[in-house]
């Protein structure tokens, strides 16, 4: 018997402003601004900057009780500054937001020439006090540092902790299998949705089925909720959210691929075995996969592009199972 698994995604990803790809499991920068004597100067201005933003900054103003909250950020790396009038300006630099993950950043603004600016530098905020939710963070470093033929739910599942997915070796296991949620177990219990930027996209007709197969190339991180979820996570077991990739004001491209056959794998097929009546076991009989990506800037700071593409293609053979040529 056996299997062929198929499968091809192109994505073209006009980001005309961020909240276009913003969806459900945006980042976002909160917190609570005051003076030095603990009371709460109105009126502070709170800009978030990043590269990861096309419009490079997002400016809020804080409220009558000086709190503030900027949302629907991409993840990346963020600046904060805090202005008002009178006082000395205050930066906090180097804040790693993750999909899904609202960091807390808090000032205190001193009286001051509105010449003097004060940068605090330190540790990125890790826990989030702003949501009830409980998720995993595949990062775009550990993506990049696998091979694309083991980007799969399945293969991220075995690296989070809690999951458990199908055994999957350089992806000889298919791409259509590997991708599915059904393979995956959160303690041992199953069931799960998988979403694109936040969009379900699993099959409507079967609970945790595979609906599109998503290119590593379009992958930017993976977001695991495993608890704590939010009212669009209907399933019984985990959500899994596929962050994608965008352009930016600087061209970009990647290409891998990945290649394998029956001569590049051994087997257990021993002369024990052939008595017993055993003529094959299972195996590889090919493997091809290529994924892509191209992005960056139609006009800087106004409009970018993505485009990624994927082919792959595998069929194994099943022990003693064989088509019927009749």
């Amino acid at each position: 018997m056996m299997r062929r698994t198929q499968a091809g995604t192109v994505v073209l990803l006009l980001l005309l402003w961020p909240a276009l790809a913003s969806a459900q499991q945006a980042s976002g920068i909160a917190g609570v601004v005051t003076d030095a004597s603990g009371g709460v100067p109105p009126g502070v201005t709170v800009e978030a900057s990043s590269p990861a933003l096309i419009e490079k900054v997002r400016t809020v103003i804080t409220d009558g009780e000086g709190r503030y909250n900027v949302v629907d950020l991409r993840p990346g790396s963020y600046t904060v500054t805090f202005t008002l009038p009178g006082f000395t300006t205050v930066r906090r630099e180097g804040i790693a937001l993750t999909a899904g993950f609202t960091a807390t950043v808090n000032a205190e603004m001193r009286v001051g020439a509105l010449e003097e600016t004060i940068t605090v530098t330190g540790a990125s905020p890790l826990v989030d006090t702003q949501n009830t939710r409980q998720q995993v963070v595949v990062s775009r470093e550990v993506l990049t540092a696998l091979p694309s033929s083991t980007v799969t739910l399945s293969n991220i599942g075995i690296i989070t902790p809690g999951m458990a997915g199908q055994v999957n070796v350089g992806g000889s296991a298919g791409a259509y299998s590997m991708s599915s949620v059904l393979n995956v177990t959160f303690h041992g219990k199953s069931g799960g949705t998988t979403a694109y930027d936040g969009m379900r996209i699993t099959d409507m007709d079967c609970a945790s089925c595979t609906g599109p197969i998503v290119s590593p190339a379009t992958i930017d991180q993976w977001t695991v909720e495993t608890g704590g979820g939010l009212a669009e996570s209907d399933a019984a077991g985990v959500r899994v959210n596929h962050i994608p990739k965008s352009g930016g004001n600087s061209v970009s491209a990647s290409i891998s691929g990945a290649f394998a056959n029956s001569s590049l794998q051994s087997d257990n097929l021993t002369d024990d075995l052939r008595a017993r009546g055993l003529t094959s076991v299972n195996g590889l009989r090919y493997l091809r996969s290529v994924d892509g990506f191209v992005g960056g800037p139609i006009k800087q700071d106004k409009l970018w592009y993505f485009i990624a593409g994927r082919y792959t293609a595998s069929q194994n053979q099943l022990a003693g199972i064989y088509f019927n040529k009749t």
